[in-house]
């Protein structure tokens, strides 16, 4: 019980410490950050001051340079891979197989007899090799005489050269640009890649007179490409599947290009659930110095995506049967902060030429495109063109080669500005592929075998122009494999709070503790300023506005002392020449004490 006489001590909103020792003393009795109460109980010990005091800051500075790696590390945006095995029925995956077997269109049929007569002309001069028309692809007849008034004529300033570089033989061909001062030669070490590429590059020249989609050699086949076609166990329709034709390796089948029918989808794994087929795999002798592949091409590739078979596909022998056991791989990636990757393609400032999903193949390929048009004015024939270009032929543009040549090489180098603008697809599915070859058919059973197929002779050269292939999910068990961020927002508390606790082992009120000691040193640092440095300097402002205050206060007591009556007179009144008027009031403030001199002063 409070006595009355006791002053009652009054409780402020906010009170400081009268000294930063005080508030130092408080903090280190009163925290709950380990050690810090060392620093006050041994006061009256110096050396244990001093070493606490230096371990204290020790552990200070060794806690904030973990949390400057901790956040090095954060802003780095790195991720982890990690990897999670699913189970769960898969829609089966997009074939496409091709014939390897180019067809010549009878609509540049005399520009190709006269660059066959040409390539034997170059062959018989590096090798004194004389193959015939129909070796080298032509039809055995004698070729066109070119026509003055056509619109193509074969550049036979581009012909095939044996060159010595220094100890090595290589056989190549020269490029110029427009005003011929500067040239270069594509060569290669093989004789066949060197004639491959020389011929390949006359045939697209060729190629670029054809009109857009005039290719319909798979109907050369009459239907008969695909002898046999059935998945799990269920013959395939003709709806099935899509035909295009790819000016290198032929007539191609595209099955579940779109990846919407459920009569793909796969339920169960093993050879007998997949996909079989009996393919044709003769070879017509349309080109033999285009490819010289004897086969089938196939490739694996996720659902409306263009099968680019000359990066990822894989040939099939004829007469044997190929199983291809098929593995899946899911790939997420972060994007963003995390990486540069797109989910449809609608962010990339590259216009896709391919009517398909976004692939960074086909990003790479449309930008490369726009480039050759921007640079050499004209487009490359096996990738689409951009609206209102045209192809590239060297009858129009003499030295688009040269340009060509120039600008794929800076693309294979990475010089050009196309793998920056192509991100990867956030979202990809991956196959991984294992295969198996057996002969077939086999001795015993090939001659009824072939005559079911329709080849009656059931002579080795027909055995070896057909192919089986089983293509089949391995196990229907996929692998996810997902970027996550090193350090989200919650593992860098975490790892923050793991660090406090071992150096400090404290919590987060702990760190409330420290913001408010920062926050009470602030304060206690202003007001002490305040006194110290603000405080004599408004006093010596103050005390000569005083002083002069008095002198004035104390002249006014002089004057008035020696007034013989009192100024603070009663309304009155004052002549004018308007006759009297009363007069306004008076007033005037005084100090100290004055007595009339007519009145008597006080009787002692």
């Amino acid at each position: 019980m409070e006595t009355s006489g006791e002053p009652q001590k009054e409780e402020k909103l906010i009170e400081l410490f009268d000294s930063f020792r005080d508030l130092f003393n408080f903090f280190c009795s009163n925290t709950t950050i380990h050690g810090s109460v060392r620093l006050v109980c041994s006061s009256r010990n110096r050396l244990k001051t001093a070493f606490w005091s230096l371990l204290f800051l020790a552990t200070f500075g060794m806690l904030y340079w973990q949390f400057g790696l901790l956040f090095d590390d954060y802003w780095k945006y790195s991720v982890i891979m990690t990897v999670s095995v699913h189970s769960e029925p898969k829609m089966f995956p997009s074939i496409t197989l091709c014939d390897t077997n180019p067809h010549r269109s009878p609509l540049v049929e005399q520009y190709l007899e006269n660059l066959d007569e040409f390539a034997q002309e170059n062959i018989y001069s590096l090798y004194k090799l004389n193959i015939t028309r129909r070796q080298a692809g032509g039809q055995g007849g004698p070729a066109a005489s070119p026509n003055s008034g056509s619109p193509f004529r074969l550049d036979r300033r581009i012909y095939l050269e044996e060159l010595n570089e220094g100890n090595v033989h290589k056989v190549g061909f020269r490029l110029c640009n427009s005003t011929g001062g500067d040239c270069f030669y594509r060569s290669h070490s093989s004789g066949v890649a060197a004639i491959q590429e020389w011929y390949q590059f006359h045939f697209i020249n060729i190629l670029a007179l054809l009109p857009h989609h005039n290719e319909t050699s798979h109907t050369d086949h009459d239907g008969h490409f695909i002898f046999t076609c059935c998945y799990n166990g269920e013959a395939c329709q003709k709806q099935d599947y899509e035909t295009f034709h790819h000016p290198v390796y032929g007539s191609c089948y595209t099955f579940n290009s779109r990846g919407m029918n459920d009569f793909w989808k796969a339920n169960r794994p093993g050879l007998t659930h997949g996909i079989s087929l009996i393919l044709k795999a003769e070879q017509n002798n349309h080109l033999p110095l285009l490819t010289t592949e004897a086969g089938v091409k196939v490739m694996i590739h996720a659902q409306n995506q263009v099968p680019f078979l000359e990066h990822q596909g894989f040939s099939i022998r004829p007469g044997t049967e190929t199983t291809i056991g098929v593995r899946e791989d899911e790939v997420h990636r972060l994007g963003g902060q995390y990486g540069h990757c797109t989910k449809d393609g609608q962010d990339v400032d590259v216009q896709l030429l391919y009517n398909s999903a976004y692939s960074m193949q086909a990003c790479l390929y449309s930008c490369f495109q726009e480039l050759m048009v921007q640079t050499c004015g004209c487009g490359y024939y096996f990738y689409p063109l951009p609206k209102g270009a045209q192809y590239c032929n060297y009858n129009r543009h003499p030295a688009w080669g040269h340009c060509f040549y120039k600008l794929y090489q800076d693309l294979e180098s990475h010089r050009l500005p196309c793998f920056s603008r192509c991100p990867k697809p956030c979202w990809e599915s991956l196959y991984q592929l294992s295969a198996g070859v057996a002969k077939w058919p086999s001795a015993k059973s090939e001659d009824w075998i072939l005559t079911t197929l329709g080849k009656k002779d059931a002579s080795r050269t027909k055995r070896n122009s057909i192919a089986k292939v089983h293509i089949f999910y391995q196990h229907l068990n996929y692998r996810s494999v997902d970027e996550t961020p090193t350090y989200s927002v919650t593992q860098l508390l975490s790892s923050m709070g793991s660090l406090w606790s071992l150096w400090f082992g404290s919590s987060v009120l702990s760190v409330m503790e420290m913001l408010e000691l920062l926050l009470d040193a602030a304060a206690l640092t202003f007001v002490l300023g305040y006194r110290r440095f603000l405080e004599p300097r408004q006093r010596s402002v103050e005390a000569p506005e005083r002083a002069e205050d008095g002198a004035r206060a104390l002249s006014v007591q002089q004057d008035l002392s020696r007034l013989p009556w009192k100024m603070e007179a009663a309304a009155g009144s004052y002549l004018s020449g308007r006759g009297p008027q009363q007069a306004p009031p008076v007033g005037i403030a005084l100090q100290g004490r004055f007595q009339e001199p007519w009145k008597p002063g006080p009787k002692t």
